[in-house]
């Protein structure tokens, strides 16, 4: 694969060296197991499993040749199990957003940042990177598929890199060199030529859009004027910082492809088993047949569910009852180890029952020691990506979504109320209601609560409630004392 030193060398030549370098470097990016791999892992995660979907059944003809199955049939059975295990990762991160000690942080990495922030999660998770590129006051997101990076040979960071994309084949091919000092736009389109009186098609490229710099602000100048102001400026460093799914650097499809092509493909089984049954026949008096014969009357039976036979000869069906006691085992033995490869959550396993919170906790050990490691690579991006957009150092945090025993943790909570003051106690438990923004309308309520207790209280043992006015002694004639009656 390309490099930065490889693009080094012909950075500094003419506009048509530099297009077919990088017309070239698409071609082979697309030819790579890595891209491959990628676009296969979106196709489990859209539910297209692409094993299943290029699965073909063949049969053996008269002649001994195999030949494509068009009778029985062949459905296609497909689980959505990989995205059922990116979504989790994904939103138990990263569904609450990004809690930044600043709040002008979110200003300056933009208003969809926390949307931008989990798309890039999720295409680093299946297609095992994605890039984000601080493009002034917000960023923007590249997957895998659709971006060259092209790494420093001596640490292996990236230097420059080659955005593409393209409609479809025969449609024009688009471009976009990323450089530390700007970019430029490209285009590649196809035209009909004659060459030597047979027409051909060709591709030709050219330059959409000369190298501009990054950032460029631009103040328009007095009305009467038609001159503005440009200023232009680029980033202290390359503006494009990948997220990884993994120290591997690698789809988390790796590992689980194989096992869930097993469990989709004995589930398809069920379907495809012809009445539930297999069926084989036997053909008694009819010892002058040869195989090519026998193929001939079970061809015959496929397509028209009849044969024809010698008087002697008698064709009887046997059943086999299909195994059903034994692929349910299997499969549910290989949804057990799916999901224990992959670190994720089995929800149906705590909703078959009522569950502890030990339990509960217990059962997201294993997703929450792969999403520790998964934070390290988000940390890592957004430290870098807090670098280009100037930002002092963050100490960005997440809340992780959670199932939780609501009963039992408030219960806890309840316990232990006379060590953990009012105020606390009632927004944790509000929080676990999922209606924390409610604690002013709910303590106003029990203040309310409180003085009416107390002036109940005060009318029961003759005593002024706290606050009352204190009661005036009577008084006499105007400018005359009442004294005190004598006892």
């Amino acid at each position: 694969m390309k490099t930065f030193q490889d693009w080094s060398m012909v950075a500094g030549k003419d506009e048509k060296t530099r297009m077919d370098f990088i017309y070239s470097t698409i071609g082979e990016f697309k030819a790579t197991d890595e891209y491959a791999i990628a676009t296969d892992a979106e196709d489990y995660y859209k539910g297209l499993n692409p094993t299943i979907m290029r699965y073909e059944k063949f049969i053996f003809n008269a002649l001994g040749q195999a030949v494509k199955d068009d009778i029985s049939p062949n459905h296609k059975i497909v689980s959505k199990i990989f995205k059922r295990f990116v979504i989790q990762e994904d939103l138990v991160l990263l569904g609450n957003g990004v809690t930044w000690l600043n709040e002008s942080t979110t200003k300056k990495l933009g208003k969809n940042f926390d949307r931008q922030l989990y798309k890039a999660a999720r295409t680093s998770i299946v297609q095992r990177a994605s890039y984000g590129f601080f493009n002034k006051d917000h960023v923007d997101v590249f997957e895998f598929r659709e971006f060259i990076a092209l790494e420093d040979e001596e640490n292996g960071s990236i230097k420059a890199g080659i955005r593409f994309w393209q409609v479809e084949d025969g449609k024009p091919l688009r471009a976009t060199m990323y450089e530390e000092d700007g970019y430029t736009d490209y285009i590649w389109r196809t035209r009909k030529i004659t060459k030597d009186g047979v027409e051909q098609t060709e591709v030709f490229g050219e330059v959409l859009h000369e190298k501009q710099k990054y950032k460029i602000t631009v103040s328009k100048a007095p009305v009467d004027s038609e001159e503005e102001i440009v200023k232009e400026e680029n980033y202290p460093s390359f503006p494009i910082v990948p997220l990884y799914a993994n120290e591997e650097h690698q789809s988390e499809i790796i590992g689980q492809r194989g096992k869930i092509d097993a469990f989709d493909l004995i589930s398809s089984g069920y379907v495809n088993a012809e009445d539930e049954n297999f069926i084989y026949w036997t053909i008694s008096n009819a010892g002058g047949m040869d195989d090519t014969d026998l193929i001939k009357v079970l061809d015959k039976l496929r397509k028209l569910h009849m044969s024809q036979v010698d008087d002697d000869a008698q064709l009887t069906p046997h059943t086999i009852d299909a195994p059903f006691l034994g692929r349910e085992a299997i499969l549910d033995r290989l949804e057990k180890q799916i999901y224990r490869d992959a670190m994720a959550l089995n929800t149906y396993d705590i909703a078959a029952g009522a569950v502890t919170a030990t339990q509960i906790e217990a059962s997201y050990e294993p997703l929450n020691q792969k999403l520790d490691l998964f934070e390290m690579q988000v940390l890592d991006f957004l430290d870098k990506i807090c670098t280009l957009a100037g930002i002092p150092d963050e100490k960005p945090t997440f809340t992780r979504s959670k199932i939780v025993n609501r009963a039992e943790e408030i219960s806890v909570i309840l316990q232990a109320s006379q060590f953990l003051g009012q105020e606390y106690v009632t927004k944790k438990i509000l929080t676990l209601l999922g209606d924390k923004d409610a604690y002013e309308d709910v303590q106003k309520e029990i203040d309310a609560e409180e003085q009416e207790k107390m002036a109940l209280f005060a009318m029961q043992n003759g005593v002024a409630p706290e606050g009352a006015a204190e009661e005036t002694p009577p008084e006499g004639e105007e400018g005359e004392e009442v004294a005190p009656k004598e006892e």
